[in-house]
């Protein structure tokens, strides 16, 4: 959404990196010089007309008015206000944008424009102009916002399919602070958080000469996560950047970056209804409750000698998800005449990792969650019947079972019901699922060509063309996923299934060490595999105060996928494993299924936009772009769109665009409920229709409203499971984990003299279904959150901030792995929620 008189920065010049092929340099005047990247921003009488915008355009000099495509800039001073804790509160800049923000500080979701939530599909994340990973997803692994972050710049739909790879839906860049060629620089910030959350960061750039300048910054951290948990995960990265300055214009940059981070995840927690409300289950608290801790530290799992050769593979919840990256790149843009420019851009990124999360009642569903007398007593109401069945039969002198408590070691028989009853203040067990899935993977992209503007006065063309190729390798080790039976509360117990005689003396276990199974989500063992070549065009042309562009672009992308066959037979476990399951259940045979396919498709748009006044302009757009899937199926999007954009001095700024946007041929594999080592298929076309409104409204000096929202009307139709039509089951209904209203209100109060401002956000986020079946609907609720922004003086600030500040309980999503209808059960099911109130701070040094 265009916003073009944005705080802070309705007059700075988007200098550099641009967001897709052209990282050009912009200004207001074409035969000015490129400004410096550490040019002050301009002074707040300057028009905001005359913004200049290089995301999703290719045109040096196009202010952002006159754009043909839906754009959102936020500036450093609106990321420092949304005091963003992840990569995915970033996202909630940019209107449109659905956030699952609930996993933590990495791999959450995020759809765009009706899409299905659960997913990060067609949205690709840039740094400085170039996609962070080829493919999109995962992208939130490996990028933070840090110090040396400079501002966000986003484009949905438009151009964003033509001038990026996997990006049609919407491509948001995150663009790095230049060096600074006038003077030395430098910032250092502490930031820490009631939850335990403690940062550093710096930033430092001095100029070598008159032509050459660098810059380096990062930062360290730790943290145990938003919810309870007893370990803390810490990490760091590192980025620097040598730029050098030709004497006739353009430039030349080398830059780096590496870094190791740990972070926690969440999954899905059991939640009852009560009386209509969302509420907890005694023990798991709704806020800030996690299942996980010491019990699961440190878990070796049996596991196919094919895929690791020892037999077992360890499950560490304690070094949670671990990511490493080690990136280099260069950039060249090079004037070869007032009217030739040309541009290189190539980085080769190397990175890995090392996921270990835990994942309550995937596959089981709610039928994992139940009392543990249900647990214990055979027959079709114990999750584990067929556990309890082998026991029979291993230790015929059974007279009972029960539970042991491996941290205590206490033993509790079927017949101590009383006892039973108070487990964990709730009496309950559950399944959960080990999932420790190991990325390791190497992307090389590079973009290439050139720009020929022609301006005449009346007339204007700017034609850009090149060349993308991205070449990248991903192998995936997912074996060894088990589950166990576990407590259901915070830092909960795992629990070993013994055989009892009549004095509830333990005469056998049936678990290992509470394993209840093995190879829950089958071999696990991949890789993939892409060469990618795509060829673009890009043609702007003004006519008086119209403007009109198209692009195109065709990719061909040779990929192959190796998948991990299963063993036909099981192996058995190894030597000195206890328990009654004695083989390793489906996992890798050490042979792989290969599959090679060459696709090709072309993405295309066309766009206008007409200036009626110099504050009110109106365009519209149609874009048709697609996401590459490996060998699978390449899937669609069709995006229209229409809006107007009007200014009155300071008192307004907005836009409004209604658009409709059709996903044809959805296609994602997901657990069988029933069996979850084995994958079901989904196919289903998507329509949305809708209105995007982004305004700022500013009455007086001191105060002022921005508002954000979204308001659509998403639907399935044609929805086909393992290639059968569902029929009329599923026609009309809302896509999984999608709202029909999001919106963001954000008050702003302006302190005299310079001190700072005081602001409160309000998020509000519609009822979503949990599956496509929209058998359970999760409620709306609405976040708020407050914070201040003071300079203690002129280089030192301080930004307190709370988020959540009325405890509201909020779900994201329900179970998405028991399938595509879901149902409460007794009261309860799983979903995965907010944290409660969070609050904190960061104090910046500059010099």
């Amino acid at each position: 959404m265009l916003t073009f008189n944005r705080r802070g920065a309705r007059a700075a010049l988007l200098a550099g990196a641009a967001l897709l092929p052209v990282a050009a340099s912009a200004q207001t005047a074409p035969a000015a010089p490129p400004p410096a990247a550490d040019a002050a921003p301009a002074t707040a009488d300057d028009d905001a007309q005359d913004v200049i915008v290089v995301t999703g355009t290719t045109t040096r000099d196009r202010p952002l008015i006159t754009a043909s495509a839906d754009i959102t800039l936020a500036d450093r001073a609106d990321i420092d206000r949304r005091a963003p804790r992840s990569t995915a509160d970033m996202l909630e800049l940019v209107p449109g944008i659905f956030v699952e923000a609930t996993a933590g500080q990495v791999s959450n979701n995020y759809s765009v424009r009706g899409l299905q939530g659960g997913g990060q599909r067609f949205v690709q994340l840039e740094e400085d102009g170039m996609p962070i990973l080829y493919g999109g997803g995962g992208a939130d692994f490996f990028f933070d916002q840090d110090l040396t972050i400079d501002r966000l710049e986003a484009v949905k739909g438009g151009s964003s399919g033509v001038l990026t790879v996997n990006g049609a839906g919407a491509t948001i860049n995150f663009i790095s602070r230049r060096p600074n060629f006038k003077e030395a620089e430098g910032a250092a910030r502490v930031s820490a958080y009631n939850y335990g959350m403690k940062r550093g960061e710096f930033y430092y750039s001095q100029p070598l000469s008159e032509n050459l300048a660098f810059n380096v910054g990062g930062y360290i951290q730790s943290s145990p996560g938003v919810r309870e948990n007893p370990f803390d995960y810490a990490g760091w990265r590192l980025k620097g950047m040598l730029e050098y300055r030709f004497d006739d214009g353009g430039y030349a940059r080398l830059s780096a970056k590496g870094g190791d981070v740990e972070n926690a995840y969440y999954a899905t927690m059991p939640y009852r209804f009560d009386g209509g409300k969302v509420r907890g289950i005694p023990g798991l608290d709704t806020q800030d409750g996690n299942v996980g801790g010491d019990a699961f530290a440190n878990i070796a799992v049996p596991v196919s000698t094919f895929a690791h050769p020892g037999g077992f593979r360890e499950f560490r919840y304690r070094d949670g998800i671990k990511a490493k990256i080690a990136q280099v790149r260069f950039d060249i843009e090079k004037p070869l005449s007032d009217s030739i420019d040309l541009f290189a851009h190539a980085r080769y990124l190397k990175y890995s990792y090392d996921f270990n999360g835990l994942f309550p009642g995937s596959g089981t569903g709610n039928a994992g969650l139940t009392t543990a007398q249900n647990y214990l007593t055979p027959g079709a109401s114990s999750p584990i019947n067929d556990l309890l069945t082998l026991g029979a039969r291993a230790f015929p002198n059974t007279v009972r079972f029960g539970i042991k408590n491996l941290r205590t070691g206490v033993v509790l028989g079927q017949n101590q019901t009383a006892e039973l009853g108070a487990l964990n203040g709730n009496g309950f067990l559950q399944r959960t699922v080990l999932n420790h899935d190991y990325i390791d993977g190497r992307d090389f992209g590079a973009n290439v060509g050139g720009r020929w503007e022609v301006d005449t006065g009346s007339f204007k063309n700017s034609l850009t063309a090149g060349v993308m190729y991205y070449n990248v390798k991903r192998s995936q080790d997912q074996s060894a996923t088990a589950s166990v039976v576990n407590g259901v509360q915070t830092n909960s117990d795992i629990y070993d299934i013994v055989a009892l005689d009549a004095g509830n003396n333990v005469i056998g276990t049936l678990s290992d060490n509470g394993l209840v199974s093995y190879g829950d989500w089958g071999a696990g063992i991949r890789d993939r595999k892409d060469s990618a070549v795509s060829l673009y065009v890009n043609d702007e042309v003004a006519i008086g105060d119209l403007r009109i562009d198209g692009g195109v672009r065709w990719e061909s992308d040779d990929a192959t996928a190796r998948d991990g066959n299963t063993l036909a037979v099981n192996q058995p476990v190894p030597a000195g494993v206890g328990g009654v399951v004695r083989n390793v259940g489906s996992s890798f045979d050490g042979t792989y299924a290969v599959r090679q396919r060459t696709q090709r498709k072309a993405s295309w748009t066309v766009g206008a936009n007409y200036l009626l006044t110099p504050n009110f302009s109106v365009y519209a757009r149609y874009a048709n772009g697609f996401q590459t899937n490996n060998v699978d199926p390449i899937t669609t999007i069709e995006l229209y769109e229409a809006g107007v954009r009007y200014q009155y001095g300071r008192w307004f700024s907005g836009s409004a665009t209604v658009f409709r946007t059709n996903f044809d041929n959805q296609n994602y594999n997901f657990a069988n409920p029933t069996n979850p080592s084995q994958q079901q298929n989904l196919n289903a076309d998507l329509r949305t229709k809708g209105v995007e409104i982004d305004f700022v409204v500013r009455p007086t000096t001191w105060f002022s409203v921005d508002f954000q929202g979204v308001f659509q009307d998403p639907q399935l139709l044609n929805l086909e499971l393992d290639g059968v039509d569902q029929g009329a089951g599923f026609e009309g209904n809302r896509p999984e984990r999608t709202p029909a209203q999001l919106f963001t209100i954000l008050p702003t109060l302006t302190l005299p003299n310079g001190v700072g401002d005081i602001y409160a956000r309000y998020k509000f986020v519609g009822k979503i279904f949990a599956d496509n079946g929209n058998g359970i609907a999760l409620p709306s609720y609405g976040v708020t959150g407050i914070g201040v922004n003071l300079n203690l003086s002129q280089r030192v600030q301080l930004n307190l901030n709370a988020d959540n500040v009325f405890d509201v309980v909020g779900l994201t999503e329900g179970n998405p792995r028991q399938g595509q209808t879901q149902a409460i059960t007794d009261g309860f099911f799983y979903a995965r929620g907010i944290v409660g109130p969070t609050y904190g701070g960061t104090l910046t040094f500059r010099f």
